[in-house]
């Protein structure tokens, strides 16, 4: 590995956001999860989950669009709802998720600075139910259009980047955050150490 590769690399891992997170349920077109990934690269998220319960969905991505970025990631997958969320419960402490009711609150009302998991559901019938009964909350990006929906790939990067913009604002990304464990692994998995 060159030298060049080596500090790129660093530089990536000093950036790294070990408390935010995102858990995609039942997103149908591989593309958009494909998409989110290099919006989560970009922004500094490490891990992203991804549960399906439906058969009809599958773990399959866009090569093109995910290639680059999901080497880069910690990818989760489940089947079992319970089993998903009692694993985000157990790294982040909030749960929010992207539903419209007359709880939600506006994406710039909520602080993504704090730990928290953002939750986006199926690209026609949104979050189901039993996802919605593990979330702490609702969240909703404020819309002034006849639509009022996103691609769930904008959606995203809408979010991230608010987060992104929050974190910035507090030095989040000014020095490494990311356990001195969590740091030697990823430096083992991208190649840059010897395992073991």
């Amino acid at each position: 590995m060159t030298p060049e590769r080596k500090n790129r690399i660093t530089s990536v891992l000093d950036k790294r956001q070990p408390d935010l997170t995102l858990v995609f349920e039942n997103v149908h077109d591989p593309h958009n999860i494909a998409a989110v990934m290099r919006t989560c690269d970009a922004v500094g998220v490490q891990e992203i989950f991804i549960l399906t319960t439906k058969a009809s969905t599958t773990h399959k991505y866009g090569k093109k669009s995910s290639a680059s970025a999901a080497a880069w990631l910690t990818i989760h997958h489940y089947t079992d709802a319970a089993a998903c969320f009692k694993a985000v419960k157990e790294r982040y402490q909030r749960v929010m998720a992207t539903h419209l009711n007359e709880q939600a609150q506006s994406l710039y009302d909520i602080d993504l600075t704090a730990s928290i998991a953002l939750v986006f559901g199926n690209e026609h019938s949104g979050i189901t139910s039993e996802a919605l009964s593990y979330c702490d909350g609702n969240f909703i990006i404020p819309q002034v259009g006849m639509v009022q929906s996103l691609n769930i790939s904008v959606a995203c990067a809408v979010t991230l980047y608010e987060a992104f913009r929050q974190r910035s604002g507090k030095g989040y990304y000014d020095a490494p955050r990311l356990s001195q464990t969590q740091y030697r692994q990823l430096q083992q998995t991208w190649g840059m150490l010897p395992e073991g």
